[in-house]
């Protein structure tokens, strides 16, 4: 989401590099008015002009888009700052109040589960920026092993109702036959459990989130991610791939994130040779992402 300052911003670098092409046109047009002809000379104000009409695009296309980095930068520290202040502070409050008064026993294992949640949530955020940096080490090499993808997956759908407090059927896992593939499986856990908190996350406050293990012409394995939330628009499709990238609506300023979770997705089918997409019809008619692996590398 683009602030009303980076507005403004980009507005008035566009309108400066649309009035200085039309300066520049003017002018030209006056000139060869004037010297129709000098060949040579026309020639070469042809190419000067071209030169200097160019490096006008290119001048503003960077800055508008160094002007987009800086946002989604701004956006991810603020996020991430979140991620990391809110769990310290609620671990912090309860560490206090054990400290301070005695507490009765049932309360106390309460507080207990809500500071473990807490420290896994804090954990997981941690994790997320450092696979992030891992991600881009593209010289980083993989540590694979074959192992049977329904029983991570099954793993994944476990974790994701515990931590989001979510039934079977509103969580529900359809796996097929055995599939083993040769893969990464820390790599391939943390992409499975993304999509599967992001659909959960942008579900809304109705959760039916479908989870299906598949093969296909014996050569890729896929898992498939689907939900009746939010959904997302035809262009953003690709975009929310995007490092730090989130779709913008009226949601994403209420889910909490970091915009890093469908990229790592993203670099981990990469770096496994396979690849990963997203389907879509539309605001409020839910998602479907499918990452497809190969079975061996």
């Amino acid at each position: 989401m683009v602030l009303p300052g980076r507005r403004k911003s980009i507005a008035f670098f566009i309108a400066m590099g649309a009035g200085l092409i039309l300066v520049l046109l003017l002018l030209y047009v006056g000139w060869v008015l004037l010297s129709w002809r000098t060949g040579i000379l026309l020639f070469l104000g042809i190419l000067l002009l071209s030169l200097v009409i160019a490096g006008v695009v290119v001048n503003t296309t960077f800055l508008v888009r160094e002007i987009r980095r800086n946002e989604q930068h701004d956006a991810f520290i603020n996020a991430v700052t979140h991620e990391l202040k809110t769990p310290v502070a609620s671990v912090k409050l309860y560490l206090e109040t054990l400290q301070k008064r005695p507490v009765e026993e049932a309360k106390r294992q309460e507080f207990y589960g809500i500071m473990l949640q807490d420290c896994d949530r804090l954990l997981t955020t941690i994790e997320q920026v450092l696979r992030t940096g891992r991600a881009g080490a593209s010289s980083r090499r993989l540590n694979l092993a074959r192992f049977e993808l329904g029983e991570l997956v099954s793993g994944c759908v476990a974790r994701a109702r515990t931590l989001h407090g979510v039934s079977e059927d509103a969580l529900f896992l359809s796996n097929a036959a055995p599939l083993t593939i040769l893969a990464d499986p820390d790599e391939v856990r943390a992409a499975v459990s993304n999509l599967i908190d992001n659909a959960v996350k942008y579900s809304g406050n109705e959760v039916r989130v479908l989870v299906e293990t598949a093969a296909e012409q014996d050569r890729f394995v896929s898992v498939r991610v689907t939900d009746h939330g939010a959904g997302i628009p035809k262009q953003e499709l690709t975009r929310v791939f995007k490092r730090f990238y989130r779709v913008p609506g009226p949601l994403a300023s209420r889910v909490k994130g970091t915009g890093l979770g469908l990229y790592i997705v993203r670099a981990v089918a990469k770096r496994h040779g396979g690849r990963v997409w997203a389907e879509s019809e539309g605001p409020g008619r839910g998602s479907t992402f499918i990452l497809q692996l190969p079975v061996t590398q």
